[in-house]
């Protein structure tokens, strides 16, 4: 059976350099044999984290349907803009939705057991580096695994041609490296629990 793999960015900007970055990951998994479903944050819009929302309303209807779109998957790859040396605010807002327990639910349980691969891509010449190894701690610390091969693409505005792909040798074979990374460790993880 196919890894089934979700992939969006941390970034709802239709002109966003990470919603190419996620849709050309999209493109590499499903082409080295995953199903790789493609999601836009834009279609899950939710209220900043209230806890008083929560006690009186439940989750967001966005909330509840982006979290059993992240439950039906195996792994998660994540494309996080970095914006003042961590992940977007939209991104952890996302997550701290996603990760409430519903009735009869344990605590983080839509994120064990996950697997993760991330990715960012920056104008500036670390490649959005310093947000990642926050989303890394992040995304650690609530149960999620993450493969150690991450993507940093400096010089971000150089990175794509005219059709939106990477277009440097030394970015493709770095997407080249998360994709064959996530699927290995996926590969390996069917092959023990088979």
């Amino acid at each position: 059976m196919k890894s089934r793999i979700l992939i969006f960015a941390g970034s709802i900007r239709k002109g966003s350099l990470h919603r190419g970055l996620a849709m050309e990951a999209a493109a590499r998994l499903t082409a080295a044999g995953a199903d790789a479903t493609f999601a836009d944050l834009r279609d899950y819009p939710m209220p900043l984290y209230d806890g008083d929302l929560e006690a009186g309303q439940g989750l967001p209807a966005a909330a509840k349907a982006f979290k059993e779109l992240v439950r039906q998957h195996d792994a998660i790859v994540i494309a996080s803009p970095e914006y003042n040396g961590s992940f977007t605010a939209l991104l952890k807002n996302t997550i701290d939705w996603i990760s409430r327990p519903e009735a009869g639910e344990p605590s983080l349980a839509v994120f064990r057991g996950k697997l993760a691969g991330i990715m960012s891509v920056s104008p500036g010449p670390a490649g959005g580096g310093r947000g990642l190894r926050h989303l890394r701690e992040l995304l650690e610390m609530i149960g999620v695994t993450v493969i150690p091969e991450q993507l940093a693409i400096a010089r971000g505005s150089q990175a794509f041609d005219s059709q939106g792909r990477l277009g440097r040798p030394e970015d493709t074979e770095a997407m080249r490296t998360l994709v064959a990374g996530l699927s290995q460790t996926l590969e390996k993880r069917t092959t023990v629990t088979a």
